[in-house]
This record gives structure tokens, C-alpha cells and sequence, in this order.
């Protein structure tokens, strides 16, 4: 992927897409307004929410081994994963166990992040999503760009294209007759997925909480898919960033409140599917995912990105997302949250399209107004950028090279006073210049951008002063 500016650029000509966004983010942002309005101690609910997570990432080390015996305990198999590669070897090693050459997946966050797909792809292992707009995505050869609605950038006319020219070739093809009304396009994609459900000897899932105590996992979802792929398949992996884990029930109380609120704009879900363990004729494994996580848990300004319970109120509000859409992000992570979770997870200095991301904001603050947990993303997004600077400092840009030497100018008197001279000098020869070339001489010449200069493309630089102000006081201050 460019980085954020091009591929910025690029989205904001695609009118459609932009058309489309509006209208998503417009309909989900009054959805949750409407239901956070019903909720007196909203505001107390997001201070005990950013509480326990903060107390849980202190703890990190002691509820991740709660968590291991709880399942090991139930009967489930943990595994441990320290980056993207070695989650995707463990769930294509258990589908090698069990000689299973096709899944069917929750949506997940997690999976995406790491590229499970196409790993299981290349080991000759398909996976199929089964959420309504990961499917879509899938079907289209597309990218998701939206936490919560991946084809957020599709319309109905493109979905129901999408449909008909794509779903014969994955399975069951759709109705010749199918039109873009939503219930149909809903049937058409629930007739598809069922025979991949009854079929389909193994699942992968994520989960949006895991609860330490008993060894529960949870997931929140609107379809029902979820409900298929965790209960009828031989073999359930669930894929589980350690960040996701909440002490105690009483804790997941309170973002069973915050979450449904804040990205489908629900009182409460309408499924919310919880395991604890293998049952019986399933077998049930767990792979907790690290990848880049300690790393964030270290940074101690951002560190509180992992608060993150991926409702994507934050996206919902941006006023850059709403105008670029997700994909100009280049990640699973979009928006104001993937703008500070990417260099967080990935590492700043490493890549140009990662360094461009903390700049992809301005600043106004809204995410942090929306964010259940109370995730301070502008302050992120400006420590972020300092660690961009300062990764690059051993090969400075031009800008830097030009405050360095402005330093060195200013911090001594002698060193100053021959730099005003020169400035005076070539102040005169631009006043003589600019009675030649141009009626208003040297006052207009100073209005005019300096060519090759990029920041003065969009600004007027005045012309040098032909006197320094220490030069004058010699010469007029002592009358």
C-alpha cells in the first residue's frame, strides 16, 4: 500500500465511495446516539470500562495464565503465538490433523490481522467467511474497510453485481432473478452459506472478550452465522488477541452495556454466543495471539490502545475516514484507532506507509468524545508522531536539516548578526529585482510563492527585511 496521503488522494476522487460513506456513518452515528442518549450514567459506564482495562493490562501476565488453566481445565487445547506467522502455522496444523481442506470463519479482526486466509490458502485449505459483509468482501476479491461493516464502501446495485457474477464459482450461485432489495440479498447469501455450514468439519473464530476466571470466551455478532460456525463444525480454533481478556463476569457486564451501543447502535446484540471449554464431540482449541501487543503494552502513553474493544464508534465520527473510506489505511485497522494501533502493534521507522499514519487525523477529538473506553487517540496520534521523528533522525528530511540549521544560526549573537546581514543584502537585490519585473516592487514580489519550495506552494513568503531590526536600533536609537 502508498502511504496514507496518496492513497488518500486517490480515494477522495471516487465520488461514489464517498457518497456511500456519508450515508453509512451518517445512519450508524444517529443509531448510537439515539441509544447512548437513553443511558443516564453513560459517561460512568466509560470511566469503569477504560478502569478494568487499564487493571487488566497492569495484570496482563496473571490473567493470560487464569486464562490457560481455566480452559486447559474445560478440556481445551491452548496455544501460544508470538507473531502473525506462527498463529497461521497452528490453525493450519490442526486442519492437517483432521485432514480438513475447507473452514468456514467468524468474522474476526484477528484472522484478518494476521492473514489467515490466505495462509490457509497457499496450504491448499479454503476459508469461507460467513458474515453477511465479510462475504461480500470475499466474493468481491475486495479489502474490508470498516471494523464493524467491512463493505461499508458498497452499495446495494454493487453488492447484488457482487452476488451474481461471483457466488456461482464459490458454491451455490444466486437467483437469476435476484434484485438489490436487502431481504433478498440477505436470502441469497443465507442459501449460500447453509451448505457450507453442514458441511464444513472445522471453524475458526475470534472473540470480542475472554474472561479469565472460568475460561469463557465470547462473541457478539447480529446474524447468526456466528452461532453456526461455533456449534456445529468437529473442531472449533478460536484466535484471541491477549489483549481481549476481562478479569471476572462482573467486568464483562460492562462492555456487554458499551459495545452494542457503540458500533451497531443495539441495546444488546442479538446473539451473544459464550464457551467455556470443549463440548462434548467438539474439540476446542485456543491460540492467544501476541503480535505486536507486548510492544504496545510497553509504550506507556500507548498502551491504552488496547482498551480497544473494536466498535468502531471512532471511525463513525472521523471526519478524515468519512471522506478516504478504510482502504487508504492499508490495514485490517482503519480509521482514528488503526491510525495509532498499526505503528503501535508494527513498530514506527520500518515502513513509510505505517510513519504516514499518525499524521491521517486533525486532531479534533471527536474519537475520543465517541470511544466507550475513553481511548485518547489525538494524544496518541501526537506521541506517535514525535517516535516518527525521532526514527528518522539519523537521515533527516529537508525540514529538519533546515530547523537544525536555524538553531545553530540562532543560538549565538555573532553567528546571527552575519545572518541578518546576508538577509539585508539579499533583501536590496529582490527590492531592485522587484521594481523591474512587476509594478508594486518589492511589496508584491514578496507575495509571490519561491519556486521548488513545496511549503511555499500553498503560502506567501515575504521578501528579507533590508534592515535588521538590531541594525536599525544602532542607527536611529541612539537620537
Amino acid at each position: 500500500m502508498p502511504a496514507f496521503p496518496k492513497a488518500a488522494r486517490e480515494a477522495l476522487s471516487d465520488t461514489q465511495l464517498r457518497r456511500n460513506l456519508a450515508h453509512a456513518t451518517g445512519t450508524i452515528r444517529a443509531k448510537r446516539a439515539a441509544v447512548v442518549g437513553e443511558v443516564g450514567e453513560w459517561e460512568e459506564l466509560r470511566l469503569a470500562g477504560a478502569a478494568i482495562k487499564d487493571n487488566t493490562l497492569r495484570h496482563l501476565d496473571e490473567h493470560l495464565l487464569t486464562l490457560e488453566k481455566a480452559l486447559t481445565g474445560r478440556g481445551a487445547t491452548v496455544h501460544w503465538a508470538r507473531d502473525a506467522a506462527e498463529a497461521c502455522e497452528i490453525v493450519a496444523s490442526i486442519a492437517r490433523q483432521h485432514a480438513v481442506d475447507e473452514v468456514v470463519k467468524v468474522k474476526s479482526m484477528a484472522t484478518q490481522e494476521i492473514g489467515l486466509n490466505e495462509a490457509l490458502a497457499a496450504q491448499g485449505i479454503t476459508a469461507w467467511e460467513t458474515d453477511l459483509a465479510e462475504l461480500i468482501v470475499q466474493l468481491g476479491d475486495d479489502l474490508p474497510s470498516h471494523i464493524l461493516v467491512p463493505a461499508i464502501h458498497r452499495n446495494r446495485a454493487e453488492i447484488r453485481e457482487i452476488f451474481r457474477d461471483k457466488m456461482a464459482a464459490a458454491g451455490r450461485p444466486a437467483p437469476d432473478d435476484l434484485s438489490d432489495r436487502p431481504a433478498e440479498l440477505a436470502g441469497a447469501a443465507r442459501l449460500h452459506l447453509r451448505e457450507k455450514f453442514l458441511r464444513a468439519r472445522m471453524a475458526v473464530s475470534g472473540a470480542n472478550f475472554a474472561v479469565a476466571e472460568t475460561g469463557t470466551l465470547v462473541v457478539v455478532e447480529s446474524e447468526g452465522n456466528g452461532r453456526m460456525c461455533l456449534t456445529l463444525p468437529e473442531v472449533l480454533v478460536s484466535v484471541v488477541g491477549i489483549e481481549k481478556i476481562v478479569p471476572t463476569w462482573s467486568d464483562l457486564d460492562v462492555f456487554l452495556q458499551l459495545l452494542p451501543r457503540s458500533s451497531t447502535g443495539e441495546r444488546m446484540n442479538p446473539y451473544t454466543s459464550t464457551w467455556s471449554g470443549a463440548t462434548e464431540g467438539q474439540e476446542m482449541h485456543v491460540v492467544l495471539l501476541d503480535n505486536g501487543r507486548t510492544r504496545a503494552l510497553a509504550d506507556e502513553v500507548g498502551r491504552q490502545a488496547l482498551r480497544c474493544i473494536r466498535c468502531s464508534a471512532c471511525l463513525n465520527v472521523c471526519p478524515v475516514y468519512e471522506r478516504t473510506g478504510g482502504h487508504a489505511y492499508g490495514s485490517v485497522y482503519p480509521g482514528p484507532i488503526g491510525a495509532i494501533l498499526n505503528p503501535l502493534l508494527r513498530g514506527t521507522g520500518v515502513d513509510e506507509q505505517i510513519d504516514s499514519l499518525p499524521y491521517a487525523s486533525s486532531l479534533c477529538g471527536a474519537c475520543f468524545e465517541a470511544c466507550p473506553v475513553r481511548i485518547d487517540i489525538p494524544e496518541v496520534l501526537v506521541h506517535l508522531r514525535s517516535t516518527v521523528v525521532d526514527a528518522h533522525r539519523s537521515s533527516p528530511k529537508a525540514e529538519a536539516v533546515a530547523m537544525k540549521s536555524a538553531s545553530w544560526v540562532l543560538a549565538d549573537a555573532r553567528r546571527l548578526g552575519w545572518a541578518e546581514f546576508g538577509l539585508g543584502v539579499a533583501g536590496r537585490a529582490l527590492n531592485r529585482l522587484g521594481r523591474k519585473v512587476m509594478p508594486g516592487g518589492r511589496r508584491a514580489l514578496g507575495r509571490l510563492p519561491w519556486p521548488g519550495s513545496l511549503w511555499s506552494n500553498a503560502r506567501d513568503v515575504p521578501a528579507p527585511p533590508v534592515e535588521s531590526f538590531r541594525s536599525w536600533w544602532r542607527r536611529e536609537g541612539r537620537r
